[in-house]
């Protein structure tokens, strides 16, 4: 299972029925046994195309009807909600918006030299970065001002929240044990 991935766009992970307290680290042969889904794999098809919203809708509320599961990234705006509410833990990746940007361009720079290990949704081609950075934009000024509001609902509910908002904080997440 992938580690959390910096990738220059805003991450939200979804934990469902998580028995590990405090969280131990993501990443292969960590003690999650639950699957794990990026959900970009579901969002894009190959040549970044949308997958139809019929087939993401279903194939979304397939996954969060398990009982256990990682669910890694954003997807349609409009599935979040239900994602939160089926969510026991919530881990969101919630920094400036100059960071984003700064590790999308990172991103792209190693990926276009053949850098990149586990790119998004496993797409072999990379993304322009004009659109790469207008996603960025548009996800800080119009999704994450929602985000934000319905993670703290869920927070008020008894969810486990941890905002993370630096790289500092990113890195010692993921080194826990």
């Amino acid at each position: 299972m992938p580690g959390l991935q910096t990738t220059g766009t805003r991450r939200i992970k979804l934990l469902k029925r998580i028995p590990f307290s405090p969280l131990p680290a993501y990443g292969e042969g960590s003690a999650w046994r639950s699957p794990h889904v990026e959900i970009d794999s579901l969002l894009w098809q190959p040549g970044w195309k949308l997958t139809s919203a019929d087939i993401y809708n279903a194939e979304h509320a397939r996954l969060i009807a398990e009982e256990n599961w990682i669910i890694d990234g954003l997807g349609r705006l409009d599935s979040i909600p239900d994602r939160l509410a089926r969510a026991t833990d919530i881990v969101v990746v919630d920094m400036p918006l100059w960071m984003h940007f700064w590790l999308a361009a990172e991103r792209q720079m190693r990926w276009s030299t053949g850098g990149i290990e586990n790119p998004p949704a496993g797409l072999t081609k990379m993304p322009s970065t004009e659109a790469l950075f207008r996603t960025i934009w548009e996800v800080d000024q119009n999704w994450m001002p929602e985000i934000r509001r319905l993670v703290a609902f869920e927070k008020q509910r008894g969810k486990r929240v941890f905002r993370l908002s630096s790289i500092a904080e990113l890195n010692e997440f993921e080194n826990r044990s």
